[in-house]
């Protein structure tokens, strides 16, 4: 197809997914943010949420963690520290952790310098919740 570019979706273990889309959306640092080919370039944050491509007319999710993505007209870069496809995220794994980081949080004062990274936890296993939720 013509409207196509290329994904990257990239951890610091795996490439977690390469190929041709027909768009992206993807959960930016300031907001959610689509992309289709010939977008401008662009350099954005990337922040805990879901990401989804449409790849032959069927949508894929993701639930990603932080990091970075590059834009160009042809193609997407997504390094983040985390990526897993929602067929592959177990759900009971993720609300185990869900309940952990909420009885931590529930304990915790929010000057606690663990505070930030339990939330962090916390936001992870709400996300893979709801994109295992999309298979």
């Amino acid at each position: 197809m013509a409207d196509e570019m290329m994904l990257e979706i990239v951890t610091p273990e795996k490439m977690a997914f390469n190929g041709k889309v027909e768009e992206v959306t993807v959960p930016g640092s300031e907001g959610e943010f689509g992309v289709l080919r010939g977008h401008a370039p662009l350099l954005a944050g990337v922040d805990i949420g879901e990401l989804h491509y449409t790849q032959e007319n069927k949508r894929t999710y993701y639930a990603i963690s932080t990091g970075y993505a590059e834009v160009t007209p042809v193609k997407v870069t997504i390094l983040v520290e985390t990526a897993e496809r929602a067929d592959l995220i177990d759900k009971e794994r993720a609300q185990r952790a869900k309940d952990r980081a909420e009885e931590r949080i529930a304990k915790m004062d929010k000057e606690d310098v663990e505070f930030e990274k339990v939330h962090t936890s916390l936001q992870r296993a709400i996300t893979r919740i709801s994109v295992a939720d999309k298979k």
